[in-house]
């Protein structure tokens, strides 16, 4: 009924526009017809032109009235859609999950409130294009992913980012830690997961951000059936109960991704996983830029970016603060280097919360980062925790043995370029021991792991000692820029 009403309503549009096309068009041409002698310049003319184009386009729009109408109510069957399954899911929501404190939060950080992210950015863009134009998905199908999983290391700034898509996109923001959910009474876990997507459902379109979900998604031992465990389920049955055009999504940040459940990862889960890392040197010229917008300040920034290494987003805003604190001690109106050297020192010294490499250090992590870029032929950020490694689902031995050269790549082109051995990154050599271990007793493709691991170290330093020359040319590459992209290869 609604429907026949609507096509009612475009019919006597459309009459009425070309009724009053020809009645204007009849008073135009009367008029010039009584003052013509007074007719001066080409208004007259203009005008009279314009009266027929719109006559032109009533009676073009008469003619394709169908197809109009087609458009008009295929977009509102789109977006009623999208709304009737937000309207379902609220139906289906209890009033006792309905009754917490639990609440929403209007984030007002935006994408330009976070500097040095520009990747991260174009990830989550169609996540805050969906939220805000879902009928341009919803035409083709598209469904959005339910989970976005933001990994990386602490103070990277993955909460701000989560923040920041729930600014863009304009919905309320739900914000949990994982070790909220993490409860002494049994059931109590599972009831504030329950209502914490109660309340999403009711304010969609909405954003769910679990900040440390390994607190609560760790894997399951299947020996205990534990509160945590209770919660977990509780967690994966809720993100099983929406559908990508439910208008809720969930997000969340972990730095353990290795602990998470198996199925917490699937797909139909958490089926996009952004990897946000320490901001290299880029990034943290733009980031100090940000955060000494509007400061009286005497600092060189381009010295400051080489000399802050190794420092997370959040790090280079407790260097800041610490830095305008130590001025304002000191009773002065600029901020100068004096400043940022005390509040380095505390960092480094005071706090121990960030390790803040010299020179040495920086050439040797390079070092170390070029030989793994030039044998595994991948993209190697400075401060990348590891390297893109072969993932089969039935992998061979070769395979398996190209992912231990990858995890010791660096140990031995420092060994081979500084005639030294190095304490570096002790996790990619657990991760090589653990790989020929399972390719000795776990998969019976060889008899000893000791003499795996020993080839395979003679292996590279023959290859790395013959490709010197490229190791340092990489490395260069690394020092100037934190990063060797495929291009650098």
């Amino acid at each position: 009924m609604s429907q026949d009403s609507n096509n009612k309503n475009l019919d006597k549009n459309f009459k009425l526009m070309a009724l009053s096309a020809v009645v204007l068009l009849v008073l135009f041409i009367y008029t010039i017809y009584k003052s013509s002698s007074h007719i001066q310049g080409s208004s007259y003319y203009i005008g009279i032109i314009f009266l027929f184009i719109l006559l032109f386009l009533a009676l073009l729009l008469r003619a394709k009235q169908e197809k109009v109408k087609d458009f008009f109510n295929k977009n509102k069957k789109q977006t009623t859609a999208f709304d009737d399954e937000i309207v379902k899911n609220r139906a289906k929501i209890s009033n006792e999950d309905l009754n917490s404190n639990i609440q929403a939060v209007t984030s007002n950080i935006t994408f330009k409130d976070v500097a040095g992210i520009n990747e991260i950015k174009e990830e989550l863009e169609e996540v805050v294009d969906f939220l805000n134009n879902p009928k341009k998905y919803l035409e083709y199908g598209v469904k959005l992913p339910k989970g976005v999983l933001l990994v990386g290391p602490p103070g990277v700034g993955k909460t701000l980012i989560a923040r920041a898509v729930a600014g863009e996109a304009d919905v309320p923001f739900f914000y949990q830690s994982g070790a909220s959910f993490v409860q002494i009474y049994v059931g109590m876990g599972a009831k504030k997961v329950r209502e914490l997507f109660a309340k999403a459902k009711q304010s969609a379109p909405a954003i769910i951000f679990i900040d440390e979900i390994d607190a609560v998604g760790k894997a399951r031992s299947g020996k205990s059936n534990d509160e945590r465990e209770s919660t977990l389920n509780e967690l994966l049955t809720q993100m099983d109960g929406f559908d990508g055009d439910s208008g809720v999504i969930v997000i969340a940040a972990t730095n353990k991704i290795e602990v998470l459940d198996d199925a917490l990862l699937r797909a139909g889960r958490f089926d996009r996983r952004v990897h946000v890392g320490l901001p290299n040197i880029n990034d943290r010229k733009k980031i100090l830029e940000l955060y000494l917008n509007n400061k009286n300040h005497e600092i060189n920034i381009e010295k400051l970016v080489n000399e802050t290494a190794g420092f997370s987003s959040a790090a280079l805003a407790t260097l800041i603060n610490e830095a305008l604190l130590n001025m304002i001690k000191d009773n002065k109106k600029i901020l100068n280097n004096s400043d940022i050297q005390v509040a380095k020192n505390k960092l480094e010294f005071g706090k121990k919360q960030i390790k803040i490499l010299d020179d040495k250090q920086k050439e040797i992590l390079a070092i170390y980062q070029a030989s793994k870029s030039f044998i595994s032929k991948t993209k190697v950020a400075l401060f990348d925790e590891s390297v893109e490694k072969l993932n089969s689902t039935y992998p061979s031995f070769q395979e398996l043995r190209e992912n231990i050269r990858r995890d010791l790549a660096g140990f031995i082109g420092v060994e081979v370029i500084k005639k030294e051995k190095y304490a570096i990154n002790h996790e990619d050599l657990e991760k090589a021991f653990k790989t020929a271990n399972d390719v000795v007793n776990k998969y019976k493709m060889l008899n000893s792991v000791d003499e795996l691991l020993l080839d395979i170290k003679n292996d590279l330093r023959n290859e790395l000692s013959q490709n010197v020359e490229e190791i340092n040319r990489l490395k260069d590459i690394m020092l100037k820029n934190e990063v060797i992209t495929f291009d650098d290869i």
